[in-house]
């Protein structure tokens, strides 16, 4: 089992102590799709799966989901959280075992899906329709200092259920992917939004593990370049023994054609000062 850089206290202090009202923005890969940005004090968490429920569904199964890195965080311990996001339906992007506590543990929170998605998600958290903010792709919402808007993702198909956000925080721009392959007309897309930290997935798309795909790392470092992200961060690996990747490829990719890029471990900070130096 792999063992996060931090996790629990010692995860909980760290991001406690990053905590200032400054002009950086500071993330925490939480593993899989899931990062932690924090932005003049407030704290927005990109779909989270802090939990054991695939584990638990395909245990005895064709297809178990042998996790790979230990929990990064209790989720019923995140009590400091403005906004949560779910990109999609998948329970590693909308796992009830992480954000109902959540939902209990903040209860001003914002949560942002897919419109598409909004009743579904209310029928599996066991929470209001109304509780959820749901946003099309092109439209946006503002809560606390971020500012999301929902843009395409291809999870195997092009369709309003599946998105990508863009969150503005003051000067600084993030791309967060959810789960997509490469389609045509993205990087023209995504270029105008001029993004400074593209969280992108690097486990790829292979028949034989019967989920649908996503970058693998080659690509993730070509979409970087194509939109001229000033880094890239991988993400979607190491959490399923059947899913994942080895960032090397991504890491290879990035160097041969100059796009700056940064490997983080579960648990581990990125800090913008990282871009101006």
């Amino acid at each position: 089992m792999i063992e996060p850089v931090l996790k629990d206290a010692a995860l909980l202090a760290d991001i406690r102590s990053a905590s200032r009202d400054d002009e950086q923005i500071r993330l925490w890969w939480l593993g899989q799709s899931g990062f932690l940005v924090h932005w003049q004090k407030q704290y927005l968490l990109l779909d989270p799966y802090l939990s054991d429920s695939l584990t638990k569904k395909y245990a005895g199964t064709d297809k178990p989901h042998v996790r790979m890195t230990a929990r990064a965080a209790d989720p019923a311990t995140l009590d400091f959280i403005d906004v949560v996001t779910s990109s999609h339906n998948h329970t590693d992007h909308l796992d009830a075992e992480t954000l109902q506590p959540i939902l209990r543990a903040n209860p001003q929170i914002t949560m942002v899906v897919a419109e598409a998605n909004r009743q579904f998600v209310a029928d599996r958290l066991k929470i209001a329709a109304s509780v959820p903010v749901g946003i099309g792709i092109g439209e946006s919402t503002t809560a606390g200092q971020f500012r999301i808007e929902a843009v395409p993702a291809k999870h195997d198909e092009l369709g309003s259920e599946f998105v990508g956000y863009i969150v503005s925080c003051g000067p600084w721009t993030i791309y967060h992917s959810g789960d997509t392959l490469l389609y045509q007309g993205m990087a023209e897309k995504l270029r105008p939004y001029q993004v400074d930290v593209a969280l992108l997935p690097i486990n790829g798309a292979a028949a034989e593990r019967r989920v649908a795909g996503n970058l693998n790392g080659v690509e993730s470092a070509r979409l970087g370049k194509e939109i001229g992200a000033r880094t890239v961060i991988p993400c979607h690996y190491e959490m399923f023994e059947f899913n994942t990747a080895d960032p090397r490829e991504f890491v290879t990719e990035c160097k041969k054609i100059g796009q700056p890029h940064h490997v983080l471990r579960c648990g581990e900070r990125w800090e913008s000062t990282a871009l101006q130096q």
